[in-house]
Formats: structure tokens, sequence, C-alpha cells
């Protein structure tokens, strides 16, 4: 989801002010994040019991939320939108966080910037979907996505997608479990099944609109999926629309991205019930 520039909006200028939360050099910390963003103390130089990765960090409400409440872990957000990884740092800054940071880039280039089994944890919230068949490689979900990440977590390590979108659900979850996955939670409404989860403006914002929030918790899988695996996965359907419920009509919430896709079957519908109609008429 592409975030708006503000009115007036001096990018380099915010850049500046909050630089000090923002790691462009990224790569040079790879295997040693843990030691190397810990503050120093008076016992010297102290390490971070886990790493955290927030993929898609968005504005950095969701990082700066956990990071108040765990401050043994080093929450890293990560963004590919300029203007979202300048509002994530200074939330950071603002909120005087030593625990978090906000790096650019995207999961295309997370083996440079972490090594093998240094995340404890990866989440993924509210990801834009790409409903289209001809992008759906670029969804954070796919099973080549997700075998990207299974070296970088521990090997209890956990990966959590939050979504308000049903399509990007239904095709996420047999991503998992095509490679190989352990799929410890599935659930159509997160905020029941995790309810400690904060509340970021974002969801609360979804939330009156009338979105669940469904999510997947899965942890890696003991070996690199195989070529027939991938096949397979990418053998499954790829457009989301393959993944509407059958119902269109009932619920009013549409989520981010569908909504030319649902308007134009709707309309489909009600034009061939019309048609319908009209022949009924006549006979």
């Amino acid at each position: 989801m592409h975030a708006r520039m503000p009115k007036n909006f001096v990018l380099d200028q915010r850049i500046e002010r909050a630089a000090n939360a923002i790691e462009t050099g990224a790569a040079a910390y790879r295997g040693r994040w843990a030691e190397a963003c810990h503050p120093l103390t008076e016992h010297g130089t102290e390490r971070f019991e886990r790493v955290h990765l927030d993929l898609g960090c968005g504005k950095g409400a969701y990082i700066a939320a956990m990071a108040a409440r765990h401050p043994d872990t080093l929450f890293i957000g990560m963004d590919s939108e300029p203007v979202c990884v300048v509002h994530a740092a200074q939330l950071v800054l603002d909120r005087g966080l030593k625990n978090a940071l906000v790096i650019p880039g995207d999961a295309a280039r997370l083996d440079r910037i972490f090594a093998l089994g240094e995340l404890s944890s990866i989440s993924i919230n509210f990801p834009t979907p790409h409903p289209k068949r001809r992008n759906a490689r670029l969804r954070v979900t796919t099973a080549e996505h997700l075998d990207g990440y299974r070296p970088l977590l521990k090997a209890d390590g956990i990966l959590a997608l939050r979504t308000d979108s049903l399509p990007l659900y239904e095709f996420s979850l047999p991503q998992f479990k095509t490679i190989g996955w352990n799929v410890t939670c599935a659930t159509h409404d997160d905020r029941a099944a995790h309810p400690d989860q904060p509340i970021t403006e974002y969801e609360q914002r979804l939330t009156e609109q009338g979105a669940t929030v469904h999510a997947v918790y899965a942890r890696p899988a003991a070996q690199p999926a195989t070529q027939e695996q991938l096949q397979a996965a990418l053998e499954l359907p790829q457009s989301l629309i393959d993944y509407l419920p059958e119902d269109l009509f009932a619920g009013e919430y549409i989520p981010y991205g569908m909504s030319y896709a649902i308007d134009n079957l709707r309309n489909r519908r009600h034009h061939l019930a019309a048609r319908k109609d009209a022949y009924s008429d006549r006979i």
C-alpha cells in the first residue's frame, strides 16, 4: 500500500532530522544486529535477546508499540516507501525508543542484511495484496518469498501474516503448507485469537470500516523448498479473484486493492440476474 506524500513535504529535511533512527548501511550489520545496536552500559557492550523484523512497517506504529513492551528485543522496521521510513523513524525518536530502528528496502535484499538464523521473528502486517495474476510474484507471502525468509529465521522462529484481505489470506495459507512450514495458528479473527496485539491507527480505521483481521502464524520448514514444492505452489490459483467468497454480497467491507474486481463481479451478477428476470417476464 503506497503512502501519500503530504503537501509541502520536504523529504530530505525530514530524513535528516530522523537520521538517528534510520540505518542506510544495513548490510554492514549482517550477523551482528543484536550486539551492534544494543546501547552501551556500565558493564560494556551487551546484546538484545531477540531480533524482530517488521517487513513493510508502514509508519511504524507496530514496531513502536512492540518495542515499548519488549525492551530486550530489537525491533527493525523495513519499508520501501521513503515517506514511511521517515514517519516510522520519527516515531521511534519521539518515543525515545532505544530498541527500534528503521531501514529502507524490501524483501528482495533480506539475505544481504541478515545472517542465517539471525531473526527470532518476522511480522508482515497488512501487506499490499497485488490482486492481479500478473503481479502475484510481488506478494510477500509467495512460496518463493517464504523460502527466502526461512534460513534467516531461527529454527523455532515464527512468521506472522496479518491482513484485512480474505483473498490474500486464502492465497497465502496454502503457500505456507505446500513448502512444509508448520502453521501454528490460522484464524479469521486475529483480534480474538491474540487480544494483546497492539492496535495501530491503521487497523483501528479498518475495523471501523467493517474489516476483520485474518492471520497466519507459522514456523519455518526444516529444509529448503524443493523445486517440486515451489512448482506446486505456482500451480495454485494466482489471481486473488479466484479466492473471493461465493457470496460477494455477504459483507460490505472490500479489502484494499479488491474494489475494482469485486465491483465488476457484482455488476456482472446484477446484469445477469436482471436479464434472467426480464426473460422470465416475457414467457
